[in-house]
């Protein structure tokens, strides 16, 4: 299993070095803009790199994984869409309809879809059943992971330490269900992250930095959720309870909920870009990207840790889940009140004036 590792890590690292030459001449490059603050023309081939690598990997061991060949399909078509969006621009209808077209394929050729939340609510499982309530509730997940997961790729190493966070909490609770297949595919997929995490972080030279692009994000999103309903949907005998996935992609899936509510309530298109995410507001107040890295990953961690327990000691549904809106409402206020608390505590503490707004 070592070698098997090593021999990955070392494809995954070859494949980037490869694929920045190939960005470079067909200009699949991230070039400096108003949003974006980094230095020079960056290619745009973390994402395209992964994908690469997994597929070879899952071609050669076809047993890895159920409906093999669906999910490469699946991986690789968002992962080109992604990459023609990194080129092209593409425009957001565009980007949802591959992403629910994805979503149906899985749902038709896979059987795979939501068809129960547990007891959440505390009086009894709630059943979705097969058919349209259930379907049209997947493909809303679906699209939501992969959003999830595009929004938060804001600053050098995020995206990676997040999904990094989030395959090695679905791999711990797989293997603890005895689904050691699967279980090592998440740790591949951490192995795999780790060379763009080394190059995105610019650890091996400022000049080899790449980006993941919504190549990866869109491929990281759906293979979460892939695991996720496969480990939670399973008949009879679940991997893990529904519940117990908000708390592994807890802190993308509430930054992207609460930044869209943040944005309609501002009369603003839910899809339209901005700063006002997590990480740029913990640069705003002082962090810099090392300490916002850390902090929000750590956050993601505890996030996830909360999950693994309240799942290996079978806290109740219902609690898991009324805590988790409990944490998200919280989130949400801060995240739209933000300024207005640092004010508040500024002038409090009678600390140096420095009146923050949402203003760029």
């Amino acid at each position: 299993m070592v070698i098997d590792l090593c021999f990955t890590f070392f494809i995954s690292f070859a494949v980037l070095f490869l694929m920045r030459k190939v960005a470079r001449e067909i200009g699949l490059v991230d070039k400096p803009s108003g949003r974006k603050l980094h230095t020079g023309n960056v290619p745009l081939v973390g994402g395209v790199s992964i994908c690469i690598t997994i597929v070879q990997y899952i071609y050669t061991h076809p047993d890895i994984i159920n409906y093999t060949n669906l999910y490469m399909y699946c991986i690789v078509g968002l992962t080109t869409i992604g990459a023609l969006d990194d080129r092209f621009d593409l425009s957001v209808k565009i980007r949802m309809l591959v992403q629910a077209v994805v979503s149906i394929a899985m749902i038709y050729f896979a059987k795979a879809e939501l068809v129960t939340l547990g007891n959440i609510l505390g009086f009894g499982d709630i059943s979705l059943g097969y058919g349209y309530v259930g379907g049209m509730i997947t493909i809303f997940a679906v699209i939501g992971c992969i959003n999830a997961f595009n929004m938060v790729d804001g600053i050098d190493g995020l995206l990676g330490g997040l999904s990094v966070v989030t395959f090695a909490a679905i791999g711990i609770l797989l293997s603890m269900s005895n689904e050691q297949s699967l279980s090592y595919l998440c740790l591949l997929l951490v192995v795999c992250m780790i060379p763009y995490i080394v190059m995105n972080l610019g650890l091996i030279g400022r000049e080899r930095k790449v980006f993941m692009g919504d190549a990866g994000s869109m491929m990281i999103g759906f293979t979460v959720i892939w695991l996720l309903i496969g480990a939670s949907q399973t008949p009879g005998n679940p991997m893990i309870r529904p519940v117990t996935a908000l708390w592994l992609i807890a802190l993308p899936l509430m930054d992207m909920t609460a930044i869209m509510i943040r944005r309609i309530k501002q009369g603003k298109s839910p899809f339209k870009p901005d700063r006002e995410h997590l990480h740029h507001i913990c640069q705003r107040l002082g962090c810099s990207p090392t300490q916002t890295l850390i902090l929000i990953c750590s956050i993601a961690a505890v996030f996830a840790v909360v999950g693994i327990i309240g799942e290996v000691f079978l806290i109740p549904e219902f609690l898991m889940f009324y805590s988790f809106i409990i944490m998200f409402a919280a989130y949400l206020i801060v995240l739209i009140n933000y300024c207005k608390i640092i004010n508040f505590f500024r002038r409090k503490l009678d600390l140096p004036e420095k009146e923050y707004s949402t203003s760029k």
